[in-house]
């Protein structure tokens, strides 16, 4: 999943998607912690294991931890039933 996100916003919260000049989509999201010492990192990690009510370690930056472009992997868990 690739991410772009703001930091310092006044709330936390998921946007729209954007193309940017490499046609690649990205997921914007607004995150309200300071981009200093990895706070926006740790602070987006919480919001999307919130969000989507799964554990912060089973998501993880795969590129970008000093970038607002991010790369990440979201390990979910699935059972197959036959």
């Amino acid at each position: 999943m690739i991410i772009g996100i703001t930091p310092n916003s006044s709330k936390n919260k998921i946007g729209e998607v954007f193309i940017d000049e490499k046609n690649q989509e990205h997921l914007k999201i607004n995150i309200c912690a300071f981009p200093e010492d990895d706070k926006a990192n740790e602070e987006l990690i919480k919001f999307l294991s919130k969000t989507f009510k799964i554990p912060k370690s089973k998501i993880e930056i795969l590129r970008g931890n000093t970038s607002r472009i991010k790369v990440l992997k979201i390990y979910l868990e699935t059972s197959l039933n036959f």
